[in-house]
């Protein structure tokens, strides 16, 4: 890597980013931010061919739970864009908290970062009784054990990094190539649904762009520590499955019978994206797209 000639306090940081983890999201960051014209590195573990990396970005060939001060020093911004190896708790805190920490320890050598970027999750909300979330409501103490490492996650580097840390919460992540939501709603044979089971979703090119976006906002134009990644739509699960069934000309889902009194799960998000980030700011607009492209 090439890296530019020492910054003096009188002139202006030129931005470098470098991305922690090249998985469907993290690379698009990357490369998106080369087409920007934008100093940008993506660091994984495996070699660079197995990654579809323009061929303007650099790379570096890393663990980030072993990277040194000296590896990572010129670097002015920092996202860790990272998923487990596989979905137990053990791999999240290996991978979640563990890279955290790990950046977090090297805070005191790294005088060049002026933003650490943590791609976190809006399962750190404990809270699941259909509640209105915004950027003012803390975390209550989440039920999984993954999510509580994830939250851990984002207080080491708030502890480590203050207002430099900035924490991207998205929320249900959906897209041409994720189809879950997709492949339940052609089912012919549906499993009863709760009628109130709230949820919340964003499209991946749309969480893509929020995360870029983040890194290039000057500090003076409204950054905040928390952003909501999700559209502006929470809704039930068995509204969307139902609309989407209806599109597919699929059967419509069974509401399950309410036993133990419960009537609202889950819960609703109040976005804090800027509208002009967003591309589909609800999710009819998004799987209308998926939808015609499939």
């Amino acid at each position: 890597m090439s890296q530019s000639a020492a910054i003096t306090s009188s002139s202006p940081k030129k931005s470098n980013y470098l991305i922690i983890g090249q998985g469907d999201i993290g690379l698009e960051v990357t490369n998106t931010l080369t087409k920007a014209q934008k100093p940008v590195t993506g660091l994984a573990r495996r070699e660079r061919h197995e990654y579809d990396l323009d061929n303007q970005a650099q790379f570096l060939q890393a663990d980030a739970l072993k990277l040194t001060a000296e590896q990572i020093q010129d670097f002015t911004h920092i996202a860790i864009i990272v998923a487990p190896n596989n979905y137990d708790a053990k791999n999240y805190k290996n991978t979640y908290l563990g890279i955290a920490q790990h950046i977090a320890e090297l805070q005191s050598q790294l005088p060049q970062l002026t933003r650490v970027v943590f791609i976190s999750s809006t399962g750190v909300y404990g809270q699941e009784e259909g509640q209105w979330i915004d950027e003012t409501v803390e975390p209550q103490f989440p039920k999984r054990e993954a999510s509580q490492y994830i939250l851990q996650a984002e207080q080491v580097l708030q502890q480590a990094y203050g207002e430099r840390a900035v924490i991207i919460r998205p929320s249900g992540i959906y897209g041409e190539q994720r189809l879950m939501r997709v492949s339940k709603a052609k089912e012919q044979q549906k499993e009863p649904m709760p009628l109130s089971d709230w949820t919340n979703r964003i499209m991946d090119s749309d969480l893509v762009n929020i995360i870029v976006q983040v890194l290039m906002l000057d500090k003076n134009d409204g950054l905040k520590p928390v952003y909501l990644a999700t559209d502006y739509a929470p809704v039930t699960s068995f509204e969307i499955t139902t609309w989407l069934a209806e599109q597919l000309n699929s059967t419509a889902p069974i509401a399950k019978p309410d036993t133990d009194g419960h009537n609202l799960s889950g819960k609703r998000l109040h976005s804090n994206i800027p509208r002009d980030w967003l591309q589909f700011p609800d999710w009819q607009s998004g799987y209308m797209h998926i939808l015609k492209s499939i």
